[in-house]
């Protein structure tokens, strides 16, 4: 079954994959949004599912990633553009992701580049998002497994969406410093967990142990803002730290961890809140 037909009723399924994407925890975060938010901020966007999945009337959509939010600007501004240039593209084909993988971005549009962007998410290994030292994506090619190119009426309805959004590319905290009362903050950062290796989505420096300490500096001054958020993380002794002094719960996950549905195992998140 696709990713697109796994969302249920009436949500918007996003159109990119993400590895650690929350996707299996929608029930119980969507309930963390209710009638009192007027606005919904995520520092940390990744493929944004809880943003599609609440359909916010309001949001702010920040990631340090240039590319991921090129790529949503040019679906909110100029979808058009970017199916015909997914068009040309052969699904599933391992020297055309080769030949998209190698390209200089500069010899491309902006519609293009965001075609470029989709169609190595949709078949990389894992979903993973990972780039050498010169800053160009690496991760391998991984086959038809990964499904298809996102079809034209998914992207038109998330284009829908993302009209309701404005985008901020920069570090967590240039995003954080926009909230006020009557946001829900939602905080999924890649994981840095020194206990053992855990996957990060972009090279270390994105977010590291050293950041956790930034991360909980924000979650304490949003509280005493009285502004509402909920950070996911993984059940760790960093998480012991985010958690303290504040509301929890620990679920089970489901995780594809290497990348084949045969190594699937089941890992522990923490829900951390302030509402």
């Amino acid at each position: 079954m696709s990713r697109e037909r796994e969302m249920s009723g009436n949500d918007c399924a996003p159109f990119l994959r993400w590895a650690g994407s929350k996707r299996r925890l929608l029930p119980i975060l969507k309930t963390f949004w209710t009638s009192k938010h007027a606005r919904y901020i995520e520092p940390f966007a990744g493929s944004a599912c809880l943003f599609f999945a609440l359909k916010p009337p309001r949001a702010i959509l920040g990631d340090i990633n240039s590319n991921l939010i090129a790529t949503y600007i040019e679906v909110k501004y100029r979808l058009p553009a970017v199916l015909a240039e997914l068009q040309k593209l052969r699904p599933a084909d391992k020297n055309e992701y080769l030949r998209l993988r190698s390209a200089d971005l500069a010899t491309l549009t902006r519609p293009a580049q965001a075609a470029r962007f989709i169609y190595l998410n949709r078949f990389c290994f894992n979903g993973i998002y990972r780039t050498n030292l010169r800053g160009q994506f690496n991760v391998p090619f991984s086959g038809v497994q990964c499904g298809s190119i996102p079809k034209d009426d998914l992207l038109r309805k998330c284009r829908s969406q993302l009209r309701t959004a404005r985008f901020v590319n920069a570090d967590f905290e240039s995003v954080l410093k926009e909230a006020k009362k009557g946001d829900l903050v939602y905080m999924d950062p890649p994981f840095a967990v020194q206990a053992r290796r855990v996957f990060r989505e972009y090279d270390p420096s994105t977010f590291t142990l050293r950041d956790i300490g930034r991360l909980r500096g924000w979650m304490a001054r949003l509280n005493g803002a009285r502004i509402n958020f909920v950070v996911s993380y993984a059940e760790s002794d960093e998480a012991d730290l985010l958690r303290k002094g504040f509301a929890y719960q620990t679920v089970s996950v489901r995780r594809n961890i290497a990348g084949f549905a045969g190594h699937r195992v089941q890992t522990h998140e923490v829900l951390i809140s302030n509402l």
